[in-house]
Parts: structure tokens; C-alpha cells; sequence
């Protein structure tokens, strides 16, 4: 099955960069799972109340230059949370930068470029987790989370 972007997604990916736009754009063609743009550019504003009630860790975030999206997968019209599926959209998502020819760093695995790794994106993730634990660290998992690299 091939899914498109609701009216409601490109409306979120306005202001984005055109280049991240486009990865998207290709990625709900190649996803095994549907999904949508819940936040591409945000205010100043916007960024500072997430930082308030802990749904962002920092101030510089490439949301506010349009340098990341937010991307929510739905089982039907129902939005989820799994880990699993988020996976199969960072696998989509992959293949789309390296289509485009960006750079791309998923919020699963913080310390490597998606585009670097030639493994699934769910190896990235569990290696990412095992390197945070090993140096007794907590891993930050922002699994929705899309943002261009350079």
C-alpha cells in the first residue's frame, strides 16, 4: 500500500527546509506504515514552553530553523507511540535522504547520521541505547524525531 501526506502535513512542513520537505514527501511512498508531520518549524516561543514542561531538552533546536520534523505514525485514522513502527519510518526515511542526498540524524540514535549506518534503523536505536547504558547514561529517545545534519 502507498500512503500520501494529509492536507494537514504539508501545512505542518510549511516553512521547513525544502530539501526535508522533499525526504518526507518520498518517505511516505516507501513506508510500510502510515505516518504524518505533527511539527516541522517552530517559534521561539513555542520551543521555550516545550523546554518548560520537559518535551525538549534545548533551546537549539533545528526546529526553529526549519532544519527538523515531527513525524506521528497512525494504525488507521489512531495515532501510536510503538518503538517498532517508528523504526520502519526511520528506514523510510533513510532511503529518502540518501535519495535527496542530505544528511539526516533521527532522535533514536543521537550519537551516528541515519544516513551513515548501512544497518536497519532499529540496529542503530539498540546500539545507540547500549552505548548510552554502558556509559551510565540514560538514552534520549526521541523516535518521531527527524532532523538535517550540516
Amino acid at each position: 500500500m502507498t500512503f500520501k501526506l494529509s492536507p494537514r502535513s504539508l501545512d505542518h512542513l510549511k516553512g521547513v527546509d525544502e530539501r526535508l520537505q522533499r525526504v518526507v514527501e518520498i518517505a511516505i511512498t516507501k513506508t510500510e506504515v502510515d505516518f504524518g508531520v505533527i511539527c516541522g518549524l517552530r517559534t521561539v516561543e513555542e520551543q521555550k514552553a516545550l523546554v518548560a514542561k520537559g518535551a525538549s531538552q534545548t533551546m537549539k533546536s533545528k526546529h526553529l530553523d526549519g532544519h527538523a520534523v515531527d513525524l506521528m505514525v497512525f494504525i488507521g485514522s489512531r495515532g501510536s507511540w510503538e518503538l517498532n513502527l517508528y523504526d520502519e519510518v526511520a528506514d523510510a526515511m533513510r532511503i529518502a535522504a540518501l535519495q535527496v542526498g542530505v544528511s539526516l540524524r533521527w532522535g533514536a540514535a543521537w550519537h551516528k547520521n541515519l544516513t551513515d549506518w548501512d544497518g536497519t534503523a532499529e540496529d542503530l536505536m539498540n546500539e545507540y541505547i547500549d552505548l548510552r547504558r554502558s556509559q551510565g547514561k540514560r538514552p534520549f529517545l526521541d523516535c518521531p524525531h527527524f532532523e538535517l545534519v550540516g
